[in-house]
């Protein structure tokens, strides 16, 4: 008798924010996004539905919650660095594969972060962290980059990332065109509220802003032709 009010009295463990996003990200890790619903979720935590809402008021919100767990998860990362150090191309190289790590680790949720409305218009997945992106800017500009060289090769890296990494994970199965029907929230995020703390992407905005995506495909286009022309392998 004793026995069985004890195991009625003990505690549920303390439902939070965070639980909930830890509890969706590993649903969409074994099942896919499209198995993810608040009452899937919901049940998976041994609560209803509705007591989900008072932590994620929405859908969209628990997704763009789940982007912002699974991209910080870099910052745990011992291989990546925050700020460029004394080699700013050993930087980058780092980035690089923390995220390739992080999209292999959960291949079912990248297209999420390649894909959710951003914090500003002007931030590109898949770095979706503004913390990130400030440190990038920063760090490249105290290697003697200009404010335009380093908001070409953020956008530069972005651009291979995404693509190398979404074609990748799409060469294991993963759907990384049907994401979600409904993509927006409904509500257009305010800019100057989203990067009201960093000051380099404060000053940078109108530079990040302006969309150059035809110069960008010439540049990488001819730098994929010089990579691929006959000999280029052996050249330096």
């Amino acid at each position: 008798m004793s026995g069985e009010h004890e195991r009625a009295a003990a505690p549920r463990e303390r439902l939070d924010r965070h639980r909930i996003l830890v509890a969706a990200v590993a649903m969409i890790d074994e099942s896919g996004l499209g198995e993810l619903s608040m009452r899937s979720l919901g049940r998976s935590l041994g609560v209803e539905a509705m007591a989900l809402y008072r932590y994620v008021p929405s859908r969209e919100s628990l997704l763009d919650g789940v982007v912002e767990l699974v991209v910080d998860e870099m910052y745990a990362d011992p291989l990546m660095h925050l700020l460029p150090e004394d080699d700013w191309q050993d930087y980058v190289v780092r980035l690089a594969h923390g995220v390739r790590r992080l999209a292999l680790r959960h291949p079912q949720v990248f297209p999420l972060v390649a894909t959710r409305p951003p914090a500003a218009p002007w931030v590109r997945p898949p770095l979706r962290s503004l913390h990130w992106i400030e440190s990038f800017l920063a760090g490249l500009l105290s290697h003697r980059f200009t404010e335009q060289q380093a908001v070409d090769a953020y956008q530069a890296v972005s651009s291979f990332l995404l693509g190398h990494l979404l074609l990748e994970i799409s060469a294991m199965g993963v759907d990384v065109v049907a994401v979600e029907e409904n993509g927006t929230t409904g509500q257009e995020p305010d800019p100057g509220a989203a990067v009201g703390s960093y000051p380099v992407l404060l000053r940078l905005a109108p530079l990040l802003a302006a969309g150059h995506f035809a110069d960008e495909f010439d540049a990488s286009l001819a730098n994929l032709l010089h990579r691929i022309a006959p000999g280029a392998a052996t050249q330096g």
